[in-house]
């Protein structure tokens, strides 16, 4: 496999996948795994977290392109075995073959979502950098680092993905959030106090990206910008079914949110903080409760993207 921008250098690239995943994107992806192999070894998942272990290896063992194979959360772990490395992010790049439900962040980067078709773009790709998340969370002895690619979310949206039925979600895909969050708009809203350097807002959701989609196609961040080095905010300060009204159609025809339904920050670091038990998810996944600090290092990540034209 060629470097980028070489026409003799030649790279180790690793391909993390879950040779259990389901659905036809998986299915094709599977019968095309003896060319992939030909060009690159390949690591297979057997358990949750398997991602995040073989990616490290993958580094330690001198591998300098990762591909994560699968959905946002396959991601997350892959790119959280970088960080298990020293100076990981500086050692290798991060390659994305979109298998999972929703692929926000390869729709970010502008992959297509079929994972085959992607791999065919990604042999002539261009390296970029872009700013990579992190939050820190849990207790002063139990300090923990997670770093995500895309987007955060804490109240409402990760309550959700708590009560997202797994068997649902593989029938019938995006639509089985939807569900688990009209389950949790009907709880008690939780009271989330965020805090910036120089805003403050209380809200039963936030939303936190590091690029303009959320939810697949929803430009719920449409001024983001993941080589700013800020984080955006989206504070919805009621989320309740007058809220979904007002915001439904506007998300829809991808258009931007009213402004007078949401507050936006824009800061490198952003604190969450709620009296009550609340969950908070990153890259789709439910991680912890609050508090926690989001931050960003800017140029943080390097990661593969399609070449445009003329390039």
């Amino acid at each position: 496999m060629q470097v980028p921008g070489s026409e003799t250098s030649e790279v180790r690239a690793c391909v993390i996948f879950n040779p259990a995943a389901k659905g036809q994107k998986a299915e094709r992806f599977r019968r095309g795994l003896d060319v992939i192999a030909a060009e690159c070894a390949l690591k297979r998942t057997t358990a949750p977290g398997d991602a995040r272990v073989l990616s490290t290896e993958a580094i330690r063992a001198g591998f300098d392109t990762i591909f994560a194979a699968g959905g946002d959360g396959t991601l997350n772990e892959v790119l959280n075995g970088f960080a298990d490395v020293p100076d990981g992010f500086a050692r290798a790049r991060l390659g994305v073959l979109p298998l999972g439900t929703v692929n926000v962040f390869a729709r970010e980067l502008g992959l297509p979502t079929q994972p085959d078709a992607a791999w065919r773009l990604l042999q002539d790709a261009g390296e970029t950098r872009i700013d990579l998340p992190c939050v820190e969370h849990g207790g002063a002895n139990a300090r923990q680092r997670h770093y995500f690619a895309q987007l955060a979310g804490a109240g409402l949206d990760a309550r959700a993905i708590e009560l997202v039925s797994w068997s649902h979600k593989k029938k019938i895909g995006p639509l089985a959030y939807v569900i688990a969050g009209l389950k949790a708009l009907a709880e008690k809203p939780a009271r989330i106090t965020v805090a910036s350097a120089s805003q403050r807002a209380l809200a039963p959701l936030v939303l936190i990206g590091n690029g303009r989609l959320y939810g697949g196609s929803f430009r719920i961040f449409p001024d983001a910008d993941a080589c700013d080095g800020l984080l955006d905010a989206c504070i919805f300060p009621r989320a309740n079914w007058l809220t979904l009204m007002r915001c439904a159609l506007p998300l829809v025809l991808g258009k931007r949110l009213p402004e007078g339904a949401v507050e936006r920050f824009r800061s490198e670091s952003l604190t969450l903080t709620s009296e009550s038990p609340t969950p908070f998810e990153i890259d789709g996944e439910w991680a912890g409760h609050l508090p926690a600090t989001f931050s960003v290092k800017r140029a943080g990540l390097r990661v593969l993207v399609p070449r445009r034209r003329g390039e």
